[in-house]
């Protein structure tokens, strides 16, 4: 099999863990980088995961390229802006291991990245891709006019045979109305080969009552394929070009659950890694569930490589991965 490059397109912040005066961690995350951390992971020698976006000229910005570079992806595409830092946010745990999050963002680089002047060089490159990945958070981010710009380009993209990813992540904070969002969204949609979406933002955003009618609503729009994540029922699947079935996937729960920042990250990853190395959509999305279930038993967005080694060699590893890998203690996770 020939290498796939894929290209994620987002932003990355500095990630404050811990109490506020108290004990607490520094570290990066981003809902995008985080994806592609675990989609590098995940894909083996045969992907090429470029991550897009654009950070500072400071000593955060500075570690923060060398360490994506330790996780092997590919920063090529990272710009360089000399008047813009990270953003930055902190995460605050509960006694059940769900997060409440504080953000500095609004004048980071990644905001400014299509005013970046080396961005059409970035535009250019991104025809050699195979597939491109972003999410509700990459557009909204940036201001209107670039998020236009941005969604101009992709349509072209898609036009070219790229692949196109989207998770719609919606989160109400990052926009003006639900109007502005709702608009931007059909945009997207109607180029989006297959979404990664969750049940709770597809029933805050659009109001729908069943996962039945997030796939109708989804179909309409001109999306290809759906996945809508589901927390402990798993997540389901439809193909929306044809007259398919909804396939279901279910998962198993672990323990101890500690934080399910970037479950739903760490699930788009392996359910990427799975479909671009050949696997079934099935078997796709269980590495999903079991790579979010691996990652949400540690603390912060981005968990030590030791940590997901194991159930990424078991998936790859088995040819029987539906049968094998269900009957794991440690094999699945609610991905939110």
């Amino acid at each position: 099999m020939q290498m796939r490059k894929i290209a994620l397109i987002g932003e990355c912040m500095i990630e404050l863990n811990g109490i506020p005066f108290g004990a607490m961690t520094q570290s990066y995350g981003g809902d995008v980088l985080n994806s592609a951390v675990y989609l590098t992971r995940a894909g083996g020698d045969m992907l090429d995961v470029h991550f897009v976006t654009a950070v500072g000229t400071d000593a955060l910005s500075e570690g923060m390229i060398s360490r994506w570079q330790q996780e092997g992806i590919n920063t090529a595409l990272v710009l360089r802006d000399n008047v813009h830092q990270p953003g930055l946010y902190l995460i605050q745990l509960d006694e059940k291991g769900e997060r409440t999050f504080l953000y500095w963002r609004n004048n980071s680089a990644a905001r400014y990245l299509l005013r970046h002047s080396d961005y059409p060089i970035v535009r250019q490159q991104l025809q050699n891709m195979d597939a491109l990945y972003l999410s509700g958070i990459s557009l909204a981010v940036l201001p209107e006019d670039d998020r236009q710009l941005l969604l101009m380009d992709l349509k072209q993209l898609s036009s070219e045979g790229k692949v196109i990813f989207f998770d719609s992540n919606y989160r109400p904070a990052l926009w003006e109305k639900d109007a502005q969002a709702r608009e931007c969204y059909q945009q997207m949609y109607a180029i989006t080969d297959i979404a990664l979406v969750t049940d709770d933002d597809e029933a805050s955003l659009w109001g729908d009552m069943s996962i039945e009618e997030s796939f109708h609503r989804l179909k309409r729009m001109g999306v290809k394929q759906a996945i809508i994540k589901a927390g402990e029922r798993g997540c389901f699947y439809r193909d929306l070009s044809g007259c398919d079935a909804t396939q279901q996937i279910e998962i198993q729960p672990v323990k101890p659950v500690v934080d399910t920042t970037s479950a739903g990250d760490a699930f788009n990853a392996g359910f990427i890694a799975g479909l671009l190395n050949g696997k079934s959509v099935h078997d796709s999305a269980l590495m999903g569930h079991q790579l979010a279930g691996v990652v949400i038993q540690h603390k912060g967005a981005i968990v030590p490589q030791a940590a997901t080694q194991g159930v990424i060699a078991r998936f790859f590893n088995s040819n029987e991965i539906g049968e094998d890998e269900n009957a794991r203690d440690d094999g699945t996770s609610a991905s939110d």
